[in-house]
């Protein structure tokens, strides 16, 4: 099937509810972050901060494995 149209490919088909189930927010050290849930203990999705410094922090880089305390 082919569908011309300028709207992106996620509003035509969106996800399964379940590609989220492992998805949360929590605050780390004061930075909001959405988070999946690993082995390792979480991974950064996203910085949901409204602070560009929280942005510079390495530890919570998207990719970065954290331990919620």
């Amino acid at each position: 099937m082919i569908l011309y149209t300028s709207m992106p490919q996620e509003f035509i088909f969106p996800p399964g509810e379940n590609t989220f189930d492992s998805t949360k927010m929590i605050t780390w050290n004061g930075i909001p972050l959405m988070v999946q849930q690993c082995e390792q203990g979480y991974r950064v999705m996203r910085v949901m901060s409204s602070d560009p410094s929280h942005y510079l922090t390495p530890e919570c880089e998207p990719g970065q494995y954290i331990n919620n305390q």
